[in-house]
This record gives C-alpha cells, structure tokens and sequence, in this order.
C-alpha cells in the first residue's frame, strides 16, 4: 500500500521552524553529516561517462568555448535538484508517485514511456563509457568489458540492498576518486586563463559546437535523477514529524549546494584540462584520443587518473542508474521488477552497440542529446507540483522560489529545444 505522507503542519508552524537555526535540535550541527548523502548519490549522475564524453569533445574541438554552457546548465541542476529533494520530504513521495496521483492515466503511461527512454539512454552511456575506461586500462576488448561492468555493478547494488546508507558511503566514494583525479589533473595542466575568461561569454562556432551543447545540457541536467533525488529523501527522511522536516529541508539544501557544487566542479575541470592539453593537438576528439594524449603531454600518471575517474564514473552511475529505472516503473506504473532483471534488461542495448562496433565516444554524446528531449518531461511536472499547497501543504514553494524555478525550467527547455533542432542538420 502507498504511504499517505506525512502528518500536515500549519503554515504557522513552518514559519516558526523557518527562523530556527540549525544546531538546536540534537547538535544538529554534529549530525548534519548523517543528514546528507541523497545529494551526492544524485550528483554522480552529473559526472557519468556520458559527461566525460561531451566535455572531453567540447574541450578537444573547441577549447573554452562552452565553458558557459557547463556552468550555467550545472547552477539551474542544482535548483531543480533541491526542488525534488524537497518534495520527497515534504510529501512523504516521489516524483513518479505524484505525476501517477494527480494527472491522467494516458498522461501518466506517455511520461512513464519517455523516462523510461530516458533510462535506456543512461544505462547506454555507463556502460559503453565503463568498457571504455577497462579497454584503456587492462586492453580488455569493449564487448567483454561491457559485461563485466554489469557484474561489478550487481556488487554495488547488493550494498544498498543491505542497507541504504552503506550504498550511499559507496557511491561517495567512487564519486570522491572521481574528482579527486581531476583536481590533480587540473593542477598539473598549463591553463591559459585568459582563454578561460573567454570561455565564460556565450556563443557557439558553428553546428556542430551547437550539438555538444546540446549534449551538455542533457548530460547535466539529467532527467533521471530529478525523478531519483525525490525517491532518496522519501526514502531516508519520509517518517521525519512536522517541524523536524524543516530542518531536514534546510540540510538538504546544503546537501544539494554542496553536492551539485562538486559535480559541477568536476564537469568545469573536465572541459578545461581537455582543452588545455588536447586543444591545438592531433590528438582525436575522443575518450581513447584523449587517454592517448594525456599520457603523451602529461606522462602515464595523468592517463591513468584519467582512465580510473571513468571507470569509478561507469560503476557508481551504473548502480545509481538501474536504481533510478525502479523509481520510475514502481512510481508511474505502481509495478516492480527485481533490480537484478533490471540491470540484465538495461545493458542488452549497451551490449548491442558496443558489438555493433559503434564509435563509442559518439555513441555517448548522441545519447545525452536525446536525454535533452527528456528533461521538459521532468522538470515542469517538478515546478507543478511543488508549488501547488495541496499537494505540498505547508511547505509549498515561496513565491521567490517558484520564480526562480519557472525562469530557470523556461529558460532551459527553451535553450534545450533551440539547441537540438539547430543541430539536427549536422546528424
């Protein structure tokens, strides 16, 4: 049976818990580090392979010249991401949940239809992007290493399955190797800053610029977590009392700050270290050109880290991916499925492209730009429903943030729907 939600809280009571700091219940300043955690599960679909594959090209072609584009898709996901952290404490249920309570049966079947594509998509960009970082670093060829990613990633999820927060300390930590190999790459690359500064300004250089960010934008602001992040914090905090979810909100936002901040980070070093070492190089556009080049400009530490980062990147959005599939189906369509059947249905089409000898690189940027058609299907149903009271009761959006949200998803799918249009006459 589905959870009726929390208990209701007055207005006036929110507006009391609103002004209350947050150390006076139990040292929450002592026990906010085991109130976070939903945020940086969530984030490591920021840095998956398929954003190692766009911002690698985008650096590689064009240098900084997208730069904006990482930025400002990465500052509206962290608004989306807080909105959907939110929902899911303050309504006791996920996104999916709530589009299937309050919208039509054919519009509920169509949305799930689409998350469902989206879900594909990202399963495709895991695991290719996984066979590629075990072709680099063991030579294993990209069929085989594709199947093994699908093993190594049942291991992870059998971690959640014994218990949520142990998932979570996993997850952090591939997503810690992650950025602790682009810091150091970053460090040790000849960044011309005032290209840098340049790559703040926005404007494109023709179709093809106009197609990475596209993909950009889809492997961003990605559709499968907005719909995870609600699941993760109903999860942990959906039995929280009235006025202790006010402070679990203002700790998620810190979670969501902090979290999208890193991933954010780590999209920006990644574009910037591809453009300071392969721009201007014969390197190829790609994750093996790339590899290639990082070891012949920065010697085979600097591949290695690199190789490594996509590898933790393929099993961490792996595992986080075929959990975001369960929330869908159980949320749209109230059916389960074992996440083992899941995983095994999710890398037959991974499997099939990689046989198929399909480029891999491309194979991950064209697959981020049809998860940007995705994202109008997450986001405004997220807008929607959070700043309707009966759905939110109390902590129904502030006029402000439903603002922000509208210009932000506006401005987006706007962006978004120019983009992959401008850019289908170069596919």
């Amino acid at each position: 049976m589905d959870s009726q939600g929390p208990e209701p809280v007055t207005p006036a009571e929110v507006q009391r818990a609103r002004k209350v700091p947050l150390h006076p219940l139990g040292r929450m300043r002592q026990r906010m580090v085991g109130l976070m955690g939903p945020a940086f599960v969530a984030a490591v679909a920021y840095v998956d392979p398929g954003n190692f594959a766009t911002n690698v090209e985008s650096g590689a072609r064009f240098g900084f010249l997208l730069l904006w584009v990482v930025l400002c898709a990465n500052v509206v996901a962290m608004l989306l991401q807080y909105l959907s952290a939110k929902l899911g404490i303050a309504t006791g249920r996920n996104l999916p949940e709530l589009c299937r309570d309050h919208y039509r049966r054919p519009v509920v079947w169509g949305l799930w239809l689409q998350a469902e594509i989206v879900v594909i998509m990202t399963d495709l960009a895991e695991f290719i992007g996984g066979a590629v970082a075990l072709n680099l670093l063991f030579g294993i060829p990209l069929l085989q290493g594709g199947v093994l990613i699908a093993v190594a990633s049942f291991v992870v999820l059998a971690i959640r399955t014994a218990r949520q927060r142990r998932f979570e300390a996993a997850i952090t930590g591939l997503l810690a190797v992650i950025v602790g190999a682009f810091l150091y790459q970053l460090l040790n690359a000849d960044v011309p800053y005032g290209g840098l500064a340049g790559g703040l300004v926005p404007r494109f250089e023709g179709s093809a610029s106009v197609l990475l960010a596209a993909g950009i934008v889809g492997a961003t602001v990605m559709p499968h977590a907005v719909y995870l992040h609600s699941a993760l914090t109903q999860e942990r905090f959906a039995d929280a009392p009235g006025l202790l979810r006010q402070t679990l909100i203002k700790a998620q936002r810190m979670d969501v700050i902090l979290a999208m901040g890193v991933a954010g980070l780590v999209n920006m070093a990644m574009l910037v270290s591809a453009a300071s070492i392969l721009r201007g190089t014969d390197a190829e556009p790609t994750l093996h050109g790339a590899y290639a080049q990082f070891g012949e400009s920065s010697g085979p530490l600097m591949a290695l880290l690199f190789a490594i980062a996509l590898l933790a990147s393929g099993l961490a959005s792996s595992s986080v991916g075929v959990y975001a599939g369960q929330v869908v189906m159980q949320g749209f369509l109230r059916r389960r499925i074992p996440l083992s059947l899941r995983r095994l249905i999710a890398v037959v089409p991974a499997l099939a492209v990689l046989a198929f000898g399909v480029d891999p690189t491309q194979a991950l940027v064209l697959s981020q730009v049809v998860l940007s058609f995705g994202i109008p299907f997450a986001l405004i149903p997220l807008l929607l429903l959070t700043r309707r009271p009966d759905v939110m009761g109390a902590w129904v959006n502030r006029r402000a943030t439903t603002l922000a949200a509208a210009c932000a998803t506006t401005v987006i799918v706007a962006l978004n729907v120019v983009l992959v249009f401008l850019a289908l006459p170069s596919l």
